[in-house]
């Protein structure tokens, strides 16, 4: 279950790898995201969430503009503080939204995943 951005980006060398190997990869992804695209090299399985593709992206441009914004430390700081507690709120929501899939908790169970 890889998080968006640079921490997928750097996994997905990873998964390359084990399927090279042979491993059979299950990659558990909202259907809404930057980066997780689907591949030859594993199955995806999505999951819907609350939010739009606009939400997501302006929530993640907004924080990189929040943190080279010119203005004081402490104008700064507050921004990106309420930026990071927005994006952790929408984390927490895409978290919810996946572990009450029934559908998607199932398929897990019976793949022994």
């Amino acid at each position: 279950v890889p998080l968006d951005g640079s921490r997928w980006l750097s996994m997905r060398e990873v998964l390359d790898g084990l399927r090279q190997k042979g491993h059979e990869i299950v990659v558990i992804a909202p259907e809404i995201n930057v980066h997780i695209k689907p591949s030859e090299n594993f199955i995806m399985k999505t999951y819907p969430i609350p939010f739009t593709k606009e939400e997501v992206d302006g929530s993640i441009r907004g924080f990189h503009q929040d943190v080279f914004e010119e203005s004081s430390f402490l104008q700064r700081f507050l921004k990106v503080y309420q930026r990071l507690r927005s994006i952790s709120v929408m984390s927490l929501s895409s978290c919810a939204h996946l572990l009450h899939n029934k559908e998607l908790v199932k398929y897990l169970e019976e793949s022994k995943f």
